[in-house]
């Protein structure tokens, strides 16, 4: 019976709200969102204070930026007082060879370029008595090509960057040949080169490739190819060259007559044996050249004065951030302050060059030669900045000096090496 009766209770209790809620008419309705005064009050506050505090810190950068480009414009250099030097007055005070009106790089880090295409337009000269101006910018593409070749090879080991040594003009002719600067000026547009653009945009499609782990070298250099194309143009498979239709390694041993492996580079550093060939150990050697051949200081500073003396030219490498190095003055010699003239020797050299004091930065044109008040000097063609700045638009006048502590590898024909050769054949028995 009690059984029964909970029974019925339960059933009754679960029926009810069944009932109620159908009787319920509700709907769903939309409501303005309520916005809590007193939140919206503390809102307001914190923006104000937010907006305050960004105004502040906008004043402070800008007064940061504005100490900073004042400190950059009055910022100094250590240089040196020329005027008790006796130097050359003018480029005509030297025997020089033939070379081309120096011409500016610009924004580019291409100074082994530039100097080592004047060079080989002096050797056209020298060889054959044309004048042909060569383009630059042929021998960069073909250097980028490799560069990134290199890079998809190692699996993105290293990018070289701009950088590279004298020696990779004749690597690159060897490899794709040379043409006239008409057929490949190498800029669309504005012929001041800038090659930031170029270098920003493969440097980062080669990260795109190392961080995916892509690595089809025939696929990434047809897209670098593109790239260089954008800024270079599209270098040419053929051209017409004096009614004749040439390729750019026809044009090279045809009409240059210039051999790649005739030009040897050299340099001089305790660092290695002397009368041995090897490395020269820098970052812009950056397919690891081991073919230069070390000599001694003074034969190295010989090798020099006998060239130009015998009308050959010369491209030379070394460093251009010194005291010494004086655009303005169209100068480039030791003081003594850094160093009495007495000291510079082989050892001074190369313990600058082991301190990094001395550094690889910059590739010039050596094109002649005089002597001041007992002192060898060189005319230098140079492609950089500072090379403009002076009275000589492209020259600077280099002392002795400056060569035999500063300058670290040059390039020469292989003539030029007639004597020391035989030295390196008996010292490798």
């Amino acid at each position: 019976m009690l059984k029964n009766l909970f029974a019925i209770v339960v059933i009754c209790a679960l029926l009810a709200p069944t009932a109620n809620l159908s009787a319920q008419n509700d709907k769903v309705i939309y409501v303005p969102n309520y916005k809590d005064p007193a939140n919206e009050e503390l809102g307001d506050i914190y923006d104000s204070l937010a907006e305050l505090q960004d105004s502040l810190t906008s004043a402070i950068r800008d007064r940061q930026d504005d100490y900073d480009e004042l400190e950059k414009e009055n910022r100094k250099r250590l240089k040196f007082d020329v005027s008790g030097i006796v130097k050359p007055e003018s480029p005509d005070d030297f025997k020089s060879e033939f070379h081309f009106p120096p011409v500016r790089q610009y924004r580019t880090g291409t100074c082994w370029c530039f100097s080592s295409t004047s060079y080989f337009e002096s050797e056209v000269y020298r060889l054959t008595g044309k004048k042909i101006k060569l383009s630059v910018i042929h021998t960069v593409y073909y250097e980028y090509v490799e560069k990134a070749r290199y890079f998809i090879q190692q699996r993105g080991q290293r990018w070289p960057g701009q950088g590279s040594e004298t020696n990779a003009v004749s690597r690159m002719m060897k490899m794709y040949g040379a043409v006239p600067y008409n057929e490949f000026p190498g800029y669309i547009g504005d012929e001041r080169h800038d090659h930031s653009y170029v270098s920003k945009e493969v440097k980062a499609y080669l990260k795109h490739l190392k961080e995916n782990d892509i690595w089809d070298e025939e696929a990434a250099i047809e897209h670098i190819k593109l790239i260089l194309n954008k800024y270079f143009g599209k270098p040419p498979e053929t051209f017409e060259y004096e009614g004749k239709t040439l390729t750019p390694k026809q044009f090279l041993s045809d009409v240059l007559t210039l051999d790649p492996d005739d030009y040897l580079g050299i340099m001089s550093t305790l660092s290695q044996p002397f009368y041995k060939q090897g490395p020269f150990e820098v970052p812009d050697n950056w397919w690891y050249d081991s073919s230069y051949y070390n000599i001694p200081l003074d034969r190295f500073y010989e090798l020099i004065v006998e060239s130009i003396d015998n009308g050959h030219t010369l491209t030379i490498g070394g460093d251009n951030s010194e005291p010494g190095w004086q655009g303005f003055q169209d100068l480039m010699v030791v003081p003594d302050f850094d160093i009495p003239q007495k000291y510079i020797n082989q050892d001074s050299r190369e313990f600058r060059f082991y301190n990094e004091t001395t550094t690889d930065d910059h590739g010039v044109h050596l094109v002649g030669h005089t002597k001041i008040d007992g002192r060898d000097w060189f005319l230098i063609k140079d492609s950089g900045s500072s090379g403009h700045w002076g009275k000589y638009k492209g020259y600077y006048f280099m002392r002795d000096d400056y060569i035999r502590l500063k300058i670290l590898t040059l390039t020469v024909h292989k003539d030029m090496m007639k004597d020391i050769l035989p030295k390196f054949s008996s010292a490798s028995e």
